[in-house]
């Protein structure tokens, strides 16, 4: 605190949008036939979300508050007061990329809807079919609100998608040529730095007037800045149900194993989640975490302990972790550049089963594998993950109309914001293994850190 007992507060660095120049037209919301909104239903463009909201107001910290004196700010979602686009003027493109998540059908059909029906824009949106390739290689679909009607309903995506055929000079070429001024693009951090490069090229062009916004999907939960990205609750309880399966197949075997993997390439949020809600786990492992398998303290040490103590046991794997220990014949990966993981749940069944006859021949020991991967992101949305697709697209349209443009909609602390598509792009959000839910894990599993001095395997 300072002299008279105040605690410094940090200055907020407000990371602006690009917006496009138009007229100010009163936002049509504000004459609804059937919504009346109140003075307060409209944001104000001084409205921001702060991305750091703990700060340590003890004397100790004063000066290292002083320091730190700029805190990222986001313009705060919402409607404006006034637009940038007559919506008898739009014509908007929808287009879903990369890998299945559950909500994305809800996510369209909210666009679809909140475009039409609190807008007032008639015959003006569109579906891009099968990813960025449908552009220039697939007719657009026309869509109204008696089309999607029912979408929400199904896991999966109605529009298609496809992971590649991303060629920006055509993308734009078919933008132009079919005269959308806005594109809405549905995907992962591969799509976001795509739909960037959309923005980057019509910006350059000059004589385009796009506003181009992203809603990001990932059911890893593995994009950075936001809170978390759709779909990511209905895959963790979807998860559940594959973990109960394997808790019922280890407590019914003689000395039983049920190996369970889960997704997540780089981030371990799935299993971290399911194993904190399902209680039945015995170890979790994730690609943040390093482990070894042979050896005193090792995995396979673990669980010959704890079959003995409890003629079972529960291991949660994330289809990331362990990959340096998986052996290699050569490099691979898909359309959209990812590394192709091997399929790291199958390899450790087979060295538990290796090493189980090495070290306790005669001995039973039965390893039921389940990978529920494909059923867990083809599920359709959750309740909560509903509603969130809904907020997350109407935030998404009332930015667009505004102008805004090169941005992302997404939660922050909580609240709704638009944040540059570039930084969505480029962020990661890998499981902080130092914070409480980590420490979570670890008090429910009792697994040990499994850290030793010298080489692993």
């Amino acid at each position: 605190m300072d002299d008279d007992g105040e605690t410094p507060m940090p200055s907020l660095e407000l990371h602006k949008l690009p917006t496009l120049a138009g007229a100010a037209i009163p936002n049509p919301i504000a004459r609804h036939p059937l919504y009346h909104p109140s003075p307060s239903f409209f944001i104000s463009p001084a409205d921001v979300v702060l991305r750091d909201i703990l700060f340590d107001a003890s004397p100790a910290s004063a000066a290292g508050e002083r320091r730190r004196r700029h805190v990222a700010a986001y313009h705060r979602a919402g409607p404006r007061r006034e637009v940038a686009f007559d919506p008898a003027t739009v014509r908007a493109a929808i287009v879903t990329c990369g890998g299945l998540c559950p909500g994305t059908n809800t996510v369209v059909r909210e666009l679809v809807v909140g475009l039409s029906e609190l807008y007032g824009v008639r015959g003006g949106v569109f579906g891009v079919r099968n990813g960025y390739r449908g552009f220039y290689s697939d007719e657009v679909v026309p869509l109204d609100p008696a089309a999607v009607e029912h979408w929400h309903k199904a896991g999966g995506t109605a529009l298609g998608t496809s992971r590649g055929g991303f060629d920006l000079a055509r993308i734009v070429d078919a933008i132009e040529r079919h005269g959308f001024n806005q594109v809405y693009a549905v995907g992962g951090d591969g799509t976001m730095r795509g739909a960037a490069r959309i923005h980057g090229e019509v910006r350059r062009r000059g004589r385009l007037a796009v506003a181009v916004a992203g809603i990001p999907k990932t059911v890893d939960n593995d994009v950075g800045v936001i809170d978390r990205s759709f779909g990511f609750h209905t895959a963790v309880e979807a998860a559940q149900q594959a973990i109960a399966a394997g808790h019922v197949e280890d407590e019914s075997a003689a000395k039983g194993v049920g190996l369970v993997k889960l997704m997540g390439r780089s981030a371990g949020h799935i299993a971290l989640h399911a194993t904190l809600s399902s209680r039945d786990v015995d170890c979790c492992l994730i690609p943040e975490e390093d482990f070894y398998l042979r050896g005193a303290g090792g995995l396979f040490d673990f669980l010959y302990r704890r079959i003995k103590d409890n003629g079972h046991a529960v291991v949660v794997v994330a289809e990331g972790a362990g990959q340096r220990l998986v052996p290699r014949t050569a490099a691979a990966g898909d359309e959209s550049g990812n590394e192709a993981f091997l399929d790291v749940g199958a390899w450790l069944k087979a060295e538990l089963r290796a090493w189980w006859e090495e070290e306790h021949a005669g001995e039973v020991l039965t390893v039921k594998y389940i990978d529920p991967t494909y059923m867990i992101r083809a599920v359709p949305a959750n309740a909560g993950d509903n509603l969130y697709c809904t907020l997350l697209a109407h935030a998404a349209i009332h930015g667009a109309m505004a102008g805004y443009t090169g941005f992302v909609s997404g939660t922050i602390n909580g609240n709704y914001a638009y944040i540059p598509m570039d930084e969505v792009a480029e962020a990661k959000n890998p499981v902080d293994t130092k914070d409480h839910k980590w420490a979570w894990v670890r008090s429910i599993t009792n697994q040990p850190d499994f850290i030793r001095a010298g080489p692993t395997s």
